[in-house]
């Protein structure tokens, strides 16, 4: 039973370990849900108890997932010390430490870290070029794309919500969702100043966001740019184009079967 459990808990590159895969990080998703609309304060007023309960299976099904991975571990001291083990403690840390600490659960956020296992599951993506340079290059770009999209929204998520208990409601930074648009707004160098940091720290954090930003908007034209590169000089050099001899010299002028001018 412990094999079996290691091949779909641990086993990525198998079909039980990639569906496993796949429902957690819908957890995580539905999780990080429930986390943002729980500080929308019509949406507390009415379903504060729906929260709450919200949040406890939440909790028990990492704590479980956790236990689990534990008891399968070969090392279970590397796993503990490990990128994703330190990541499964601290999500599922926050819930018990609010009976010691109150608003402790505001760190639940760090849930989204959980999401760096779709990096896993991007690993055994298969994705077949198209004919045309740009269907290649973009099918090409589509798995750094993906993780590209994935960073920002983590990074907006993580900044809006650290906005949002810095500033305050008293700042305009009156929910999550809110701080969080404020960060793409932000980020995307928009600007609209509907809402806008007054605290040191908050100004500092918008400047980080600010600066990020520039880079940011430059990574996806360079990425497809890069393949369309790439798709040019594989198409300018598959063969000839007549007779469909894909033996031809890269230097050649012109085909050695057909005599066609490459």
């Amino acid at each position: 039973m412990k094999d079996r459990l290691y091949q779909i808990i641990f086993e990525h590159n198998t079909r039980s370990g990639k569906n496993f895969d796949i429902a957690l990080i819908l957890l995580v998703v539905l999780s990080m849900l429930a986390i943002m609309l729980e500080t929308v304060e019509g949406l507390w007023y009415n379903y504060y108890k729906l929260f709450y309960y919200f949040e406890w299976f939440f909790t028990i099904i990492f704590s479980v997932e956790f236990i689990l991975r534990l008891y399968c571990a070969p090392s279970k001291k590397d796993y503990i010390l490990s990128f994703y083990g330190i990541i499964d403690i601290i999500s599922v840390l926050p819930s018990y430490l609010s009976f010691f600490i109150p608003g402790a659960q505001a760190f639940l956020i760090i849930r989204a870290m959980r999401l760096m296992r779709l990096f896993r599951i991007f690993k055994l993506t298969n994705y077949t070029n198209a004919g045309s340079q740009l269907k290649e290059a973009v099918a090409a770009s589509k798995p750094k794309i993906i993780v590209f999209v994935f960073f920002v929204v983590t990074f907006v998520t993580i900044v809006g919500t650290a906005m949002f208990y810095v500033e305050g409601r008293e700042n305009g930074f009156s929910s999550i969702p809110k701080s969080i648009y404020w960060a793409v707004v932000t980020m995307t160098t928009v600007g609209y100043g509907d809402i806008a940091p007054l605290t040191p720290l908050g100004q500092l954090l918008s400047a980080v966001l600010m600066i990020t930003g520039y880079g940011v908007i430059a990574v996806p034209t360079g990425i497809i740019s890069t393949e369309m590169a790439k798709a040019e000089r594989t198409n300018k050099h598959m063969g000839c184009s007549l007779c469909q001899d894909s033996n031809a010299p890269l230097e050649g002028r012109f085909c050695m079967s057909c005599g066609k001018k490459l």
